[in-house]
């Protein structure tokens, strides 16, 4: 199908000269509207604003431009009916080949502070979605741009093809300007089922409240990838993306080298950076299975490393590593003394004498995600015929609220490590018991069902590694039900405990910790992790 006339309407004007003139240059005609004429009149372009080409001016402030049959009627006649054909030619309406079009910034308008519902309601595009949707629909005789990135390779196209675009490239515009105006109409009916109740009746010049829930939730995701399977082999599996992710998330990683991802390495992996990038000092996270099995923090990133891989060095083995800085050939080295086999390697940065070093493991997976402690505004979890909706975890417990509550004072040197093992019982598996001391985990106890269970399992862990508990401190997710749990903690040699509180049983837990001689604080949050 060969282009012979263009409409040009578009807010975002990215790139829209360049592309007009390489239109223009083809022999195509211009039509275009409003602001967007303008601009092409002005480089010295030959274009036909949209009132003088219906015989109607642009009206009502703008609100009706493009909705008139001489502009609808030229872009949706089908070329292959001749009925079609003789109407539109009966009607004077000449054919519209090529559509390019881009919407009101409606997401520019409700992100400013302070934007009133008549300002966002002014931003709703009409004649745009309707052109968009328009095209897309009779892709087979019209070209529908939507995306500045698409502009080069149209015209490059027309230019090899005697100024026509294949069938192919106008399906595939029109699948993408349908997830444009899909995605469009998705964030305003969000936003609007968003507002508090009776923000239609309030004062035009009052911003209206946003809900954390809208009434009506519409999300849209792009496809990155099909992996190989998923959790099992026998299930099929697939990557999506947000169309923008928060800055420093895992989707906004970078591959540098290795296999494919897997849908285990995705998930182990968020698990590992999210922890990782929550501390300030040098740290490094290793990941099993979900879980942390190793978390240090250290005055660098390789005797964080080494810190780390001590706690449960069996359990490291096929694991994610995660660091939150630049990793170094020290690190690199280390992990090669160890023969330390690792699915996913994660920092912000490589060195290129570590780049060079880790190249020769062809296998291994190295990721470079960029370092933000930004959360998602919300977390989802799919159920049966349905999805849960949450806002993140965003507490992380500080000296100043902590709550003594026993006998004993914890010191200064206690203090550090109990804020420190409860960031990382932050991100373990409920029920979770975290033994750490000096800037690292001893012991993990992860997702058992009974928390005296998760207590012994951490402390057996620390005993396999041969890791002294003597003189540790514990960090519980949730409050201790009853009291055996301190009863097996204190037993193994800690001093110190942060938890929650909160517990019916409270009283008698503290009694146990005063009992034990141990040092008792609560944060008065859990950190529950399903």
């Amino acid at each position: 199908m060969t282009i012979k006339q263009a409409l040009i309407s578009v807010s975002d004007k990215t790139g829209v000269l360049e592309f007009a003139q390489g239109l223009a240059a083809q022999g195509v005609k211009l039509l275009s509207t409003g602001g967007t004429a303008k601009m092409l009149r002005d480089a010295g372009l030959s274009v036909t604003e949209i009132g003088d080409y219906t015989g109607f001016p642009e009206m009502l402030d703008g609100r009706v431009k493009t909705l008139h049959p001489k502009v609808h009627g030229g872009i949706l006649a089908r070329r292959d009916l001749p009925e079609h054909l003789a109407t539109i030619e009966a009607h004077g309406i000449p054919m519209i080949d090529l559509v390019c079009v881009n919407l009101y910034p409606f997401a520019a308008t409700i992100a400013k502070a302070g934007v009133t519902l008549e300002d966002a309601i002014e931003n709703i595009d009409i004649g745009g979605p309707a052109m968009v949707r328009s095209s897309a629909k009779n892709y087979n005789g019209v070209a529908i741009v939507t995306d500045p990135e698409d502009y080069a390779p149209l015209l490059a196209e027309m230019k090899a093809n005697g100024g026509a675009l294949q069938l192919a490239t106008r399906f595939g515009l029109a699948k993408k300007a349908f997830t444009h105006t899909a995605r469009y109409d998705s964030m305003i009916a969000n936003w609007l089922t968003g507002l508090e109740e009776g923000a239609e009746a309030k004062p035009a010049e009052a911003a209206p409240v946003p809900a954390i829930f809208p009434a009506k939730l519409q999300l849209a995701f792009d496809r990155t990838e099909i992996l190989r399977y998923g959790e099992n082999s026998h299930q099929s599996a697939a990557f999506y993306r947000e169309p923008n992710p928060v800055a420093g998330s895992i989707a906004a990683y970078t591959q540098l080298q290795g296999k494919e991802l897997s849908y285990n390495n995705i998930a182990d992996s968020d698990a590992a950076w999210e922890c990782v990038k929550s501390f300030d000092a040098p740290a490094c996270v290793i990941v099993k299975h979900a879980n942390p099995c190793g978390v240090a923090v250290d005055g660098t990133l390789l005797g964080a490393y080494e810190k780390s891989f001590k706690t449960d060095s069996t359990s490291a083995f096929g694991g994610i590593i995660a660091f939150n800085g630049e990793v170094g050939i020290d690190v690199v080295n280390a992990m090669n003394e160890r023969k330390h086999f690792v699915e996913v390697l994660i920092a912000p940065s490589f060195t290129a004498e570590a780049k060079a070093a880790l190249a020769a493991k062809q296998n291994l997976r190295v990721l470079v995600v960029p370092i933000s402690r930004v959360l998602n505004t919300l977390e989802f979890k799919r159920v049966g015929g349905g999805l849960l909706v949450q806002t993140p975890d965003d507490f992380t417990a500080q000296a100043s609220g902590l709550k003594i509550v026993t006998k004993v004072q914890p010191t200064a040197q206690q203090i550090e490590d109990l804020l420190f093992a409860e960031r990382v019982a932050k991100f373990v598996k409920s029920n979770a018991i975290v033994f750490c001391g000096n800037g690292m985990t001893l012991g993990v106890g992860a997702g058992q069902m009974s928390r005296v269970d998760s207590t012994k399992i951490a402390s057996i862990k620390a005993q396999h590694a041969g890791l002294d508990l003597a003189g540790s401190v514990v960090a519980s997710d949730a409050f201790f039900p009853f009291r055996d749990g301190v009863d097996v903690l204190a037993a193994a040699g800690a001093k110190a405990v942060i938890q929650p509180g909160g517990s019916m049983r409270d009283e008698e837990v503290i009694a146990a910790a005063d009992e034990h001689g141990l040092a008792m604080v609560f944060t008065g949050a859990r950190h529950f992790r399903h």
